[in-house]
């Protein structure tokens, strides 16, 4: 078996058998001790698997999948568990790690809003609580429902679990008929080191950190062993509510406590980035002394109709930021160094380290970024790490960035050994052998290979199939690469083919280990569905270079359909003619996605393998959001001079809510030309045009009560 193999003897073939063993065993365990706070094998055994898990991903880094063990916290919900879809998403929040980035936060909102930075604006700062976020919903003053965050649109009905917790009322007096009430749930370091004795006095399970205690708590099936927790509540915010709670953030949490709700004491107003960053310094400097876990201080602008005004981006409110405290650091020795080569091509240097504890979590990986990364280079040839390079045998600080991403933050030049040499960054790429070369001003070197780069396909065929993707039931990144190892599927459109293509597929399939004839017509079910996608999901899903989810979204709302893009994009010519001028004058796109995706509509080989994918889908339309009676839904508009109003981008903001297209030139296509005092060209080119042109007030009187 190749349980019984080390790690240095395992070929490919057997590594990936051996994760596949690891991963089930993890999985068990995990469900074991999180689900049914029953563990079935020692911590000492759980250790072991995890780390023998670990080496063989460092050994081959090809065979990482999403679905690792390795990037896995906890387990699913039990079978027990209903869902609850959240009536308004329980979106994460955008970090800050320094006091530049709060600065600019600052900076940003004021520039959205109009405010100028010698103008106070309000906004509050409370610790973040390091625990597990909770939604509350009381209907006439009764608790209805609670719902953890989940996957931010739905979340598990943990309602039975949550009327054990003593700070979370059953009843309110003097409520909204309709609020939801949201929160942390945590556990305080004197109950976890309380519940631990317990634990450890009965023979029974005792928890690493404070957090996975909570979490772990709350998320029982039975409900009797979250009564017999510590558990804590501190409510933060609100979803839905029938009317509002104040008029401002600060007056809405004190509503809340008003209410029975325990809030932080710790929540302060503040008036300018200098005052946030010194109430952070505040918090930071009793987090010892607190009695509970906190890994940052939450930043949100204070007014509610700011906030209203400022929305949110698709997945973080432009109104609030978590900045988090500095990661913590450990030393450690470097292995190696090991290059992997990405869908676009880029050579990603890897730091494989010996395991080390950082932040409760064991560190063996570290992103290395680039070759001037290594060799103590930044931005522009500026220095960092006072120059010092990075080489094989080195001793080196390892943090998390935002506790998610290892990286190198020094070097420790007095334990350097002797015989170290710099490292030589590749300059052939190590899948395909192919020239590795680095433009002028990029910072990454790119294999030319291209499509016979097996590295690359690879990469952009795990893209095709990931979950913002096609998002293929069945079919990930693992079952990806067993595919294309076997020869089945080299591009895109092989996978619509798979069925026809092998008169006996599901026979094929099903006999394969880890197939059956359930599975194999649940993949193939999985791939059928597909034929239908929406245009923004099939740009994305094609992997152009600086073409991202948010981009693809921006092209698909402006050529609506795919004919209209595909044209487009055929018709192009980089910097010359009135579609390159077009594409450029969508606003948010720019001259380096522009070329990407003339490029790629001009290179033979990738546009003959798109048009083989298009002819086995059926692309739907953009469909246009619900914008009641909007007079400009589908119209594209354009902004120019000084707007006394509103700024730019709280203008174009508003535009695409009410379903416009806001470019960034004038063309014949231009719908409306929205000009400022100081407007010139554009304003001209208009009148040539014969586009109508209204002045700011004109616009808002178009749109008002949209």
């Amino acid at each position: 078996m190749s349980g019984d193999i080390s790690v240095q003897d395992l070929d490919k073939e057997q590594a990936s058998a051996e994760l596949r063993r690891l991963s089930a065993l993890l999985s068990a365990a995990n469900t074991a001790y999180h689900t049914h706070d029953a563990p079935e094998i020692s911590d000492a055994e759980y250790d072991a698997l995890k780390r023998r898990n670990a080496d063989i991903e460092a050994r081959f880094p090809t065979l990482v999948s999403p679905q690792s063990p390795t990037f896995q916290v906890g387990a699913s919900p039990a079978d027990g568990f209903q869902k609850i879809v959240h009536s308004v998403p329980m979106l994460s929040l955008g970090n800050a790690f320094d006091d530049e980035d709060v600065v600019g936060f600052d900076t940003s909102v004021r520039k959205f809003l109009g405010i100028p930075l010698d103008e106070a604006l309000a906004y509050t700062a409370e610790p973040k609580i390091d625990g597990l976020s909770l939604a509350l919903r009381y209907e006439d003053g009764a608790l209805v429902h609670a719902a953890t965050r989940g996957d931010g649109r739905v979340g598990e009905n943990v309602t039975a679990n949550a009327r054990t917790i003593t700070d979370i009322p059953d009843v309110l007096v003097g409520a909204p008929a309709l609020l939801e009430v949201r929160g942390e749930v945590y556990m305080s370091h004197e109950d976890f080191e309380a519940l631990n004795t317990r634990q450890a006095a009965n023979s029974e399970k005792t928890f690493a950190n404070p957090r996975n205690a909570a979490a772990g708590s709350l998320r029982q099936l039975d409900a009797s062993i979250t009564s017999s927790r510590p558990l804590r509540f501190f409510a933060y915010g609100w979803g839905s509510v029938s009317e509002p709670l104040a008029k401002t953030q600060k007056d809405a949490i004190n509503r809340l406590n008003a209410l029975g709700f325990s809030t932080n004491p710790l929540t302060s107003l503040c008036n300018s980035a200098d005052e946030l960053i010194g109430h952070y310094r505040s918090i930071e400097s009793q987090r010892a002394t607190l009695g509970y876990d906190i890994d940052g201080v939450v930043y949100k602008v204070n007014d509610l109709e700011l906030q209203k005004r400022l929305g949110f981006r698709s997945t973080t409110p432009r109104w609030a930021i978590a900045h988090k405290f500095p990661a913590e650091l450990a030393w450690t020795r470097l292995a190696a160094i090991d290059i992997q080569v990405g869908r676009t091509g880029a050579l990603s240097p890897v730091a494989r380290l010996h395991p080390v504890t950082v932040g409760g979590v064991v560190v063996s990986n570290a992103t290395l970024h680039n070759e001037d990364y290594i060799a103590g280079k930044g931005a522009s040839g500026s220095l960092i790490r006072d120059g010092k390079d990075i080489r094989l045998g080195d001793w080196v600080q390892v943090y998390r960035a935002g506790d998610v991403i290892p990286k190198v933050a020094d070097v420790d030049l007095a334990k350097r050994p002797e015989n170290a040499q710099p490292y030589v960054f590749p300059q052939i790429c190590p899948e395909c052998h192919s020239d590795a070369i680095r433009e002028p001003g990029d910072a990454v070197r790119r294999c030319t290979g291209g499509i016979i780069c097996p590295a690359q396909v690879v990469e952009r065929l795990k893209h095709f199939v990931s979950r913002s993707a096609f998002d293929i039931e069945g079919l990930g990144a693992k079952q990806v690469e067993q595919f294309f190892l076997d020869g089945w599927i080299r591009e895109p459109a092989d996978i619509f083919l798979l069925e026809d293509r092998y008169s006996s597929g599901l026979q094929q399939l099903k006999n394969r280990e880890g197939w059956g004839e359930t599975s194999a017509s649940k993949l193939f079910e999985g791939i059928n569905e597909k034929r239908k996608i929406p245009l923004n999901r099939l740009i994305f899903a094609l992997g152009i270079r600086h073409v991202g989810e948010s981009g693809a979204s921006l092209l698909a709302r402006n050529y609506g359909t795919w004919t209209d893009f595909e044209t487009a994009m055929t018709s192009a010519r980089i910097e010359d003619g009135p579609e390159w001028e077009t594409l450029l004058g969508i606003d948010g796109v720019g001259p380096v996605m522009a070329t990407s995706l003339v490029t790629a509509f001009h290179q033979e080989a990738e546009r003959a393998s798109i048009d083989r994918l298009v002819g086995e889908l059926e692309i739907l339309p953009v469909m246009a959001a619900d914008t009641g009676d909007s007079p400009v839904v589908g119209k594209t508009v354009v902004f120019t001079g000084t707007l006394e109003k509103m700024t730019r981008a709280e203008a174009k903001a508003r535009a695409e809510a009410l379903g416009a297209k806001v470019s960034g030139s004038v063309s014949s296509k231009t719908d409306f030309l929205v000009a400022g005092p100081g407007a010139g060209s554009k304003a001209k080119k208009a009148a040539e045009l014969g586009i109508q042109t209204m002045d700011e007030d004109g616009w808002l009187a178009m749109i008002e009560g949209s």
